[in-house]
C-alpha cells in the first residue's frame, strides 16, 4: 500500500469519527441519496444544481394527490388544508430562510421567469439612465433575460449592457472592480443584477455592499440567489435589496425543476401603484373571485404574481423549509465551513494538479468548490465509477458541494480518495 494511500485511509477512519460526533449530520437520514452497485449511498456532491430528495417529500405529494382525488375542486376551499392559501404559508419560513418580512417573498414561477418579471418592474429605462450591469461568469439564462429586455426596450445589448468580468488571468471578480464598475456607470445606470453566489466559481459576493454601491450612483439592485438561498445567510430586508428571486430545486432540495421565489423590498411591495406584469392570482385574495375588469393587487410580493400556483409543486418546498426551520441557517452554515474546509485541505494534500477558481477564504465562497483540472470530463466519468457524484462545467471546471444538509465527512474524504486515484 502507497503512503498516499495509507494516508486517505486514516483520514477516512477520522471522518467516520467525525460524523458520529456530529449529531446535526442526522438530517443525512431525512433524504434518499443516489446509491451505487453495492447498495451504499453515492458521495452525492451535486447539490449545487440538483438536491437531493428529502424522505418526507412523497409523503406530502401523495397527500395533496389524494387531496385531489376526494375533493376534486372543493380542495381549493376544503375545511382542513384549503389549497389557497398553501402559497401563502410559506411565507413565514422563506422570510426567515432569507432575511425578509413574510409579505415581501412569495413562490411563483421558474427563476428565469421570474427574473423577467422583477426587471419588467423595476427596469425603467429614461433618459441616460438605461443600462444594466452583470458580473461574469454569468449563467447563460441570466444573460439571455437580461439581453432581451435590453431589446424589449429597443436598445443595444452590446452598448446598453456592462459585463464585470475577472481581471486577466484571474478567475473571479474583485468586489472593488465590482464597485468602481458600479460607479463609473454611474447616472447611466439603471439596474445591477448580480449573483449572490456565482454559479461557475462559488465566489459569494457582499450583499449589502454592493447593494449600497448601486443604490449610491441611484440604480436599482436585483440579485440572483439561485446558489445562494439556502447555501450561505443572507439578510435581503436588512440590506436593502430591491429584489431578488431564486430556484429551489438546488440547496433549497424540492425537486427537478421545482418552483422558484421571489423578494421584493416591502418599500416597492407595498406600493399598490408599482410597475408590473399583471396576473389575476397577483389580485388581492379578498376580492379576486370578483372577476373584476380592473387589477386590484395584493399586498406585498403576492400582488407580483400572475398565475395559479401547482399545488402539487408547492408541496415538497414546503417539506425543505420546515427542515431548515429546524436546523437554522447558523448551524447549516457551520457546518458548511468545516465540510469545504475539510475538502479544501484534502485537495490541497492529495490532488496536486487541482487548481482551485474558488476563493480560499471561507466568507467568500459556500458550500461549493470549483477546480481546474486537466481533461475534466475524463475525471468526472472516474469519479462516476469511484460512486462520487460531481459535475462539470465548461471548459474545464469541476464542481463539488458538499452540502451541509446531507453530506459527510466521509463523502468528502471518499471524493478527494477518487480524485487522487485518477490524477
Amino acid at each position: 500500500m502507497s503512503s498516499s494511500a495509507s494516508s486517505i485511509d486514516a483520514e477516512r477512519v477520522a471522518a467516520i469519527r467525525r460524523d458520529e460526533a456530529d449529531a446535526r449530520s442526522s438530517f443525512r437520514d431525512r433524504f434518499h441519496l443516489p446509491t451505487g452497485l453495492d447498495g451504499r449511498p453515492k458521495a452525492y456532491l451535486a447539490g449545487q444544481s440538483l438536491g437531493a430528495q428529502p424522505r418526507a417529500a412523497r409523503a406530502a405529494v401523495e397527500e395533496r394527490l389524494d387531496a385531489w382525488a376526494r375533493l376534486g375542486v372543493d380542495g381549493w376551499f376544503d375545511t382542513e388544508r384549503p389549497w389557497i392559501d398553501v402559497e401563502r404559508e410559506l411565507g413565514a419560513a422563506t422570510g426567515r430562510l432569507v432575511g425578509a418580512l413574510p409579505h415581501e417573498v412569495t413562490t411563483a414561477n421558474t427563476l428565469s421567469v421570474d427574473l423577467h418579471l422583477l426587471l419588467a418592474s423595476f427596469f425603467r429605462p429614461s433618459g441616460s439612465r438605461r443600462r444594466i450591469l452583470i458580473d461574469a461568469p454569468t449563467f447563460p439564462s441570466d444573460r439571455y433575460v437580461v439581453e432581451s429586455q435590453l431589446r424589449h426596450h429597443g436598445l443595444d445589448a452590446e452598448r446598453d449592457l456592462i459585463v464585470v468580468r475577472p481581471r486577466p488571468r484571474e478567475d473571479v471578480v474583485r468586489p472593488d472592480d465590482l464597485d468602481e464598475a458600479i460607479e463609473r456607470a454611474a447616472d447611466e445606470l439603471a439596474v445591477a443584477l448580480l449573483s449572490g453566489v456565482n454559479y461557475a466559481t462559488g465566489q459569494a459576493f457582499d450583499i449589502r455592499r454592493h447593494t449600497a454601491t448601486a443604490h449610491e450612483v441611484g440604480a436599482i439592485a436585483i440579485w440572483d440567489l439561485a446558489h445562494g438561498a439556502g447555501n450561505v445567510p443572507v439578510s435581503l430586508h436588512d440590506d436593502e435589496v430591491d429584489a431578488a428571486a431564486w430556484c429551489t430545486y438546488k440547496y433549497l432540495n424540492s425537486g427537478p425543476g421545482a418552483l422558484a421565489q421571489l423578494f421584493i423590498h416591502e418599500r416597492h411591495a407595498g406600493r399598490r401603484d408599482a410597475p408590473r406584469l399583471a396576473g389575476w392570482w397577483g389580485n388581492d385574495p379578498a376580492t379576486r373571485f370578483r372577476m373584476a375588469e380592473t387589477f386590484d393587487p395584493g399586498p406585498g410580493a403576492d400582488g407580483f404574481r400572475v398565475s395559479t400556483p401547482p399545488i402539487l409543486s408547492l408541496a415538497p418546498i414546503a417539506v425543505s423549509l420546515a427542515m431548515f426551520d429546524e436546523i437554522g441557517m447558523r448551524a447549516l452554515r457551520e457546518r458548511s465551513v468545516a465540510l469545504t474546509g475539510e475538502l479544501e485541505r484534502l485537495i490541497d494534500a492529495y490532488v496536486p494538479d487541482a487548481t482551485f477558481i474558488t476563493p480560499r477564504g471561507a466568507n467568500e465562497r459556500g458550500s461549493q468548490l470549483s477546480i481546474r483540472v486537466d481533461d475534466a470530463h475524463a475525471r468526472l466519468r472516474a469519479l462516476e465509477a469511484f460512486d462520487v457524484v460531481a459535475d462539470v462545467r465548461e471548459p474545464d471546471l469541476i464542481r463539488l458541494a458538499p452540502v451541509p444538509m446531507y453530506c459527510s465527512f466521509e463523502d468528502v474524504v471518499r471524493a478527494v480518495d477518487a480524485l487522487r486515484q485518477t490524477a
